[in-house]
């Protein structure tokens, strides 16, 4: 089964590197506490991924405003994501989950199965753990990190919301 609009999201279990360590992460953790970006991306060590980090880390307090949290995922091991964040990246605010048997990315529908990477998915899940929000990109597409903050913050008004609505606009 796929990962659907409206259905529970998918459960991820695995290693994760967490503020510069090793750990044990489940996604279902957060249920009942906070809503989640969950944003798959294609390989460590690339040329678009860092900067995709990069901004979800520099937005980092601004979900948090909005009562969410940011995990990143792969198939690389959390080994590799130590290095690259210790060599490039430096010390980020989110998880980076290791998908590197690519059964969450797999059950996120993002596998590339021919190259044996992820697409460039994004997924908003809310507190109660159920998918709000899909968006995926090819591979040489960066995400846009505001877009998904609107995106949030039009969901938590549980409103309908015109094209191009803002935080702070009226809503239908």
């Amino acid at each position: 089964m796929s990962v659907q609009i409206g259905q529970p999201a998918p459960e991820l279990q695995g290693q994760a590197l967490v503020n510069g360590e090793i750990k044990e992460f489940k996604l279902s953790d957060f249920r009942g506490k906070n809503w989640v970006v969950l944003f798959f991306y294609p390989l460590d060590f690339t040329f678009v991924c860092p900067t995709e980090i990069r901004g979800f880390n520099a937005h980092y307090g601004e979900f948090e405003k909005l009562g969410v949290k940011i995990v990143g995922a792969s198939v690389d091991s959390v080994y590799s994501h130590k290095a690259w964040v210790a060599s490039d990246l430096g010390p980020l605010k989110f998880p980076l989950f290791a998908d590197i048997t690519k059964d969450a990315s797999r059950s996120y529908n993002v596998l590339k199965e021919e190259a044996g990477i992820a697409l460039r998915g994004t997924f908003i899940i809310d507190d109660k753990g159920v998918v709000r929000s899909i968006v995926v990109n090819d591979l040489g597409t960066g995400r846009s990190v505001d877009e998904t903050l609107r995106t949030i913050a039009a969901l938590q008004t549980g409103k309908n919301t015109p094209c191009e609505w803002k935080p702070g606009q009226s809503t239908l």
